[in-house]
């Protein structure tokens, strides 16, 4: 069975995210003061051949696990489709 693992891996909440930061300083410059607490992650598409959704999960949470994200600095979440 086919199915499609969209990750989501952000930096942890106690950490500094300077790119998040960067970002919400321009935007402050660019007359949008509201916006606040930037951060910035990564959005990740895999498309995965399994028996079953069980697998399919097992599949997703390693490749977070060992090469995805780093867990030391990043937390992450996916959703999984079939088809």
């Amino acid at each position: 069975m086919k199915y499609t693992a969209h990750i989501n891996i952000m930096p942890l909440k106690e950490l500094l995210d300077p790119q998040g930061k960067a970002v919400n300083n321009s935007l402050h410059n660019l007359g949008l003061p509201n916006i606040q607490d930037v951060r910035i992650g990564k959005h990740i598409v895999l498309n995965i051949d399994a028996p079953g959704r069980d697998e399919a999960e097992h599949m997703t949470s390693e490749a977070c696990k060992k090469l995805l994200a780093n867990q030391v600095m990043e937390s992450y979440d996916f959703t999984l489709m079939e088809g």
